[in-house]
């Protein structure tokens, strides 16, 4: 079974985690100490997370031509 997502919410996807991130660093830095390190750890995922799913889609569209167009049902 397959799950089906609009384009740009699918495009828009590893920018939405790096920003995620990127927000979650900063609140670290900016609330008192506490949950501090839990957050510098989870931005640090999340960050990461949306820079794998940015390369690997670059990586797929560069290597495209490769593989076969064809659904897996056909």
């Amino acid at each position: 079974m397959a799950i089906w997502i609009p384009r740009p919410l699918y495009e828009a996807l590893p920018y939405v985690y790096i920003a995620a991130g990127t927000a979650l660093l900063v609140a670290a830095y900016v609330l008192p100490p506490g949950p501090r390190g839990w957050l510098v750890v989870a931005g640090l995922a999340v960050v990461v997370a949306g820079l794998v799913l940015w390369m690997h889609r670059r990586d797929y569209r560069a290597t495209q031509s490769e593989y076969d167009g064809r659904q897996l049902d056909e």
